[in-house]
């Protein structure tokens, strides 16, 4: 079971699912995939409002973000987010 925390979304899990299973990429192309069903700008803020400075995702520079090990224990269920503080 997935431990998620209060200022998480369903987006969010799209998110980490996707570049779990896709690697590396930038809003603009999440956007595109079926599974995503949010558009880039969100995506984006998502990724760089929350995800990010809660280690989950790492901006690899030029937009493209990757999800980190921390992120993945997350989806397996290894990791309780709302135990995290943001990282600065």
């Amino acid at each position: 079971m997935r431990l998620d925390a209060d200022w998480m979304v369903r987006a969010d899990d799209r998110i980490l699912e996707f570049l779990s299973e896709e690697g590396p990429h930038p809003p603009s192309k999440m956007e595109n995939d079926e599974r995503i069903k949010f558009g880039a700008e969100y995506i984006g803020r998502r990724c760089r409002d929350y995800l990010g400075p809660h280690g989950l995702v790492k901006n690899l520079g030029n937009g493209v973000y990757a999800i980190t090990e921390d992120g993945a224990s997350y989806l397996d269920g290894e990791l309780d987010v709302s135990k995290i503080r943001t990282r600065t």
